[in-house]
């Protein structure tokens, strides 16, 4: 489709101009506006601080539940989950084990309810490429892809029939990163300037990791680290003559006690099991996912399943009770407030104050590899993110969104493709 002289697609209920110059958009796993400020004022991060200073600095919101799986659907779709489907890492799913029902994770193709601007852009005839930290995003951000897609944990592992590419490695020129480190997002940043540099690419999509915003507060000597590589990366990609867009999965808060370090845990399990009998109720944690030795499975939402003879309303008000708890909502007004699918969440939603996480019981989180004060994510209170852009806007766009909403991390394709492609 042409619109105004440009190339379009229509991406669940969303126009995009195809890019006319190349574009990628970035998200920094675990990122917040505090980290990219306290950068710049180190005076390691210039070209984030152009970009700060540009005009094209934003601040918006991440879906809730503040997850990875749930946040990188949303930004690739451009929709919510109720309508992509990817409502957590991990999800009840009463279909599995024949229909007695599993908790499984949430990163099968087949769990996606909505198709990617990524897809449809190739489809279109674009030339795009996915890199992606870890690898249980690949099969979800690559689905119905025809392009280049892998990801960073298992770059040593690529073939051309399955990623559209080779020798990554080689490529990259780094060595395969391990997965709890600083280098598995490096390498990321690494493959997006080769793949700038080697290839006739319009659209790149990249998305980091967390786990140096696991373990560093914004300011601190590691985050600053990881600020400056990252902002030697964005640099190279500017020279090279792409638009940039980023953004962030969800921010990070500290969940700790501050005088003792300990993590503030709310075991929710251990509480309904108290309350109801053993395994009567069920609670969900969808941060779950392959990589918890830096969080534990402790993250600040979480979604229970009642049994069919308890009174809603008055678990809620028993929850709400606690001291560490945001939100607790049924399924009804939890679904319509963040925009989840009403089949794959529980009879509540619970969600913990600023510090506070919650885990099932107390003896099925191995915390041994919290070798720092926790910190971690899944609330209302990590919500805020950056949307940044390394060109100027050829459109009205504010933090009051497109003059009614909140802007989005969602909104980061639209306004780089449409917001920007306008001034070429």
């Amino acid at each position: 489709m042409t619109h105004s002289g440009q190339r379009t697609i229509d991406v669940n209920g969303r126009r995009y101009r195809l890019p006319s110059q190349p574009t990628v958009v970035v998200c920094v796993d675990g990122c917040e506006f505090a980290y990219l400020e306290a950068a710049v004022a180190a005076g390691v991060a210039p070209f984030i601080g152009s970009m700060l200073e540009g005009g094209a600095a934003f601040r918006g919101d991440c879906v809730i539940p503040s997850f990875t799986n749930p946040n990188n659907l949303s930004i690739v779709t451009g929709v919510p989950p109720s309508v992509h489907g990817i409502c957590g890492n991990y999800f009840w799913n009463p279909d599995a084990d024949g229909g007695a029902g599993a908790a499984v994770m949430m990163n099968d193709p087949a769990y996606l309810r909505a198709p990617t601007l990524l897809a449809a852009a190739a489809e279109a005839g674009a030339a795009v490429a996915v890199v992606t930290a870890k690898d249980k995003l690949r099969g979800l951000l690559g689905w119905q892809l025809k392009g280049i897609c892998f990801s960073a944990e298992k770059a040593d592992k690529v073939t051309r029939e399955e990623n559209g590419i080779e020798d990554v490695l080689d490529l990259v020129g780094l060595p395969l990163p391990d997965v709890y480190s600083a280098g598995l997002s490096e390498f990321v940043f690494a493959a997006g300037v080769r793949l700038a540099q080697t290839r006739r690419l319009d659209l790149m999509y990249l998305s980091t990791t967390d786990y140096i915003q696991h373990k560093c507060a914004p300011g601190t000597e590691g985050a600053n680290a990881f600020y400056a590589m990252m902002d030697r990366y964005l640099a190279q990609l500017d020279a090279l003559g792409w638009v940039i867009g980023l953004t962030a999965d969800h921010g990070m808060n500290a969940k700790h006690d501050s005088q003792t370090g300990e993590p503030n845990v709310i075991y929710l399990q251990d509480l309904l099991d108290d309350w109801f009998g053993a395994n009567t109720a069920r609670v969900i944690l969808p941060i779950t996912d392959p990589y918890v030795v830096h969080h534990g499975a402790l993250g600040s939402f979480a979604t229970v399943y009642l049994p069919r003879d308890v009174e809603v309303e008055s678990v809620m008000a028993r929850i709400g009770r606690l001291p560490g708890i945001d939100v607790v909502l049924d399924r009804r007004a939890a679904c319509a407030r963040f925009e989840l699918p009403e089949d794959r969440v529980g009879d509540l939603v619970v969600i913990g104050a600023k510090h506070v996480v919650f885990g099932t019981r107390r003896d099925e989180h191995d915390l041994s590899g919290l070798t720092v004060p926790l910190r971690s994510h899944g609330g209302i209170s990590e919500q805020e993110v950056p949307l940044l852009f390394n060109r100027r806007i050829g459109r009205p766009v504010s933090d009051d969104g497109r003059g009614a909403a909140r802007l989005r991390n969602f909104d980061v394709f639209d306004v780089a493709l449409n917001g920007v492609a306008s001034l070429s």
